[in-house]
């Protein structure tokens, strides 16, 4: 039983090109929607701050901004990542 499963392993690995089509075009549509949503989330980010968050970053080496933007960065990423999930 186990050869039969091992043996029919790359068989399983193919995908139609009719089936993949529609899943790369989605894959697409959301990776372009996520970057929209990035880049409103960044926007807002340097707006609302009350100093230049690329001379902090940049020039005075301010780890914690860093780490702030970061964060803020992988939080949008769950949220879209749940919202493409359902």
């Amino acid at each position: 039983m186990l050869n039969n499963l091992v043996a029919a392993m790359p068989l399983a690995l193919v995908v139609k090109l009719e089936e993949l089509l529609p899943v790369v075009a989605t894959t697409v549509i959301f990776v372009g929607i996520g970057l929209i949503v990035f880049a409103i989330a960044f926007v807002i980010v340097v707006k609302v701050s009350p100093f230049s968050v690329k001379k902090e970053i940049e020039e005075d080496q301010n780890t914690s901004l860093a780490i702030i933007i970061g964060s803020i960065i992988i939080g949008v990423a769950i949220i879209i990542a749940s919202a493409i999930n359902g």
